[in-house]
């Protein structure tokens, strides 16, 4: 019988950390790993995992949990010089350091970002974007979306038609607009609101709907 407690996932800022417990039989850790992410379904989709914590575990039994990561669940890890500096989180909202990005984002490519992102272009479903800021994508944003990654629920993502197969604020998940605009050029704004996640049109003028 599979101990579920045999195998742990921890979310820090920069991603997920898995942990093992000591003393466990290889098999059942293996077995727990497998089942855990499938129970999981979508919920995975799109994260980065930062290592895989094992101190009893041999390297090479290690890197077989992270192949079945990478390649039976398509998870990528971070490496040590991609990982965002925590000391110093990117807090901004108006103004800041920005990324850009020029052509559209096709399945399976990321972009991360502890600042602003900006996507000239359209986000694909597949492709990613992480910003500890603000997130604006100047097309159509129909893959995966999370902004204020350092837990920041001031950030906002803003699209032109806004699709997303997910779109998170700092650990919030975007609830569906009350109504969907017909005209796909209508700009549209996700931002939180108490404890959720809310998607508004934006007119030509720049305001939110209902603004006068």
């Amino acid at each position: 019988m599979v101990s579920q407690k045999a195998v742990e996932f921890k979310g820090t800022k920069e991603g997920l950390l898995i942990k093992i417990r000591e003393n466990q039989d290889f098999m059942v850790v293996k077995d727990s790993l497998i089942k855990q992410i499938d129970k999981a379904g979508e919920f995975f989709k799109g994260a980065k995992i930062l290592d895989i914590e094992c101190p009893d575990i041999e390297d090479e039994k290690k890197e077989e949990l992270k192949s079945i990561v990478q390649h039976h669940f398509k998870l990528s890890f971070v490496e040590k010089e991609e990982r965002i500096e925590i000391d110093r989180p990117f807090e901004g909202i108006k103004e800041g350091m920005t990324k850009f990005h020029h052509g559209t984002l096709r399945s399976g490519q990321q972009v991360s970002y502890q600042g602003n992102i900006v996507v000239f272009g359209d986000v694909n479903p597949g492709a990613v974007v992480t910003a500890y800021g603000n997130i604006v994508v100047f097309g159509s944003l129909r893959g995966i979306a999370h902004a204020g990654a350092n837990g920041n629920k001031d950030a906002t993502v803003t699209a032109i038609h806004l699709n997303p197969t997910q779109l998170r604020i700092a650990n919030l998940i975007a609830r569906a607009p009350d109504e969907k605009q017909s005209n796909k050029n209508t700009m549209e704004i996700a931002g939180v609101k108490g404890d959720m996640v809310y998607i508004e049109s934006i007119n030509h003028k720049g305001k939110k709907k209902g603004e006068k």
